[in-house]
């Protein structure tokens, strides 16, 4: 049974407090570095993978794209995508995206924001994604960082007073399932290394052309808790393109 966190009442509620969804892509620590190896849109077919409310969707439609396809299991986040990011060349749909089907050559450009960590066979989802981009495709992505998920409790250690120490990484070459505490609530995501993330691409035809580990952008610093995230990596950010 894929997880769906984000149709929990609670667990909604608090990640619509989140600054990436109340603000959309400006409010997102990443996304100036991520909109850097983003493709030219202009008469593309667009698939984006766990869209959430759909802010890289409508980006993507208003860059040109002909048409975009967001995916994701969550109901809560599909309604929410179609009150504040609906478009006449953007279509929404909710379905696990291990469970998607296309035809061979589908889409001119594959994106995905925060969703892989979800999912327990990323091989096996690259290999479907190849098939289903052109040739000279481009596919970019995010992620939690392998350093972040390694340890699975994804929080800092504290001193007896309440101050950071440092981050735990620890089982780094044991991949799988994490339990981990995301916004207070209990949630199933997937430790995978670096070697697993980068080979998928190259084993299914892929060459790689950006890898990005995004810090927080200057003008974000003065948010609580933002100076720490220099600390160590958060995310990973890869751009890539069919052979």
């Amino acid at each position: 049974m894929k997880e769906n966190k984000y149709d929990n009442e609670a667990f909604f509620k608090k990640y619509s407090e989140m600054n990436r969804s109340k603000q959309g892509l400006k409010g997102a620590g990443e996304w100036s570095e991520l909109e850097k190896v983003l493709p030219d849109f202009s008469g593309k077919r667009v698939l984006d993978l766990g869209c959430g409310y759909g802010w890289h969707c409508i980006y993507a439609a208003q860059s040109g794209a002909l048409e975009v396809l967001g995916t994701d299991i969550s109901q809560k986040m599909l309604a929410a995508a179609a009150e504040r990011n609906s478009h006449e060349r953007v279509t929404y749909r909710c379905c696990a995206m291990e469970d998607l089907s296309f035809p061979p050559e589908s889409f001119d450009v594959v994106i995905s924001s925060l969703a892989f960590h979800y999912v327990e066979d990323f091989p096996g989802l690259v290999e479907k994604i190849s098939g289903w981009l052109k040739p000279h495709g481009d596919f970019v992505f995010s992620v939690e960082h392998p350093v972040f998920t390694s340890y699975g409790t994804q929080d800092w250690y504290y001193d007896t007073d309440g101050n950071i120490l440092h981050f735990p990484v620890d089982h780094y070459f044991y991949e799988g399932k994490r339990d981990a505490v995301f916004l207070g609530e209990q949630v199933t995501k997937y430790h995978r290394t670096l070697t697993t993330y980068l080979n998928s691409l190259l084993r299914n035809g892929l060459l790689i052309k950006s890898i990005i580990e995004p810090q927080p952008p200057e003008e974000m610093m003065d948010i609580p808790g933002m100076r720490d995230e220099m600390r160590r990596p958060m995310m990973l950010i890869v751009a890539a393109q069919k052979k």
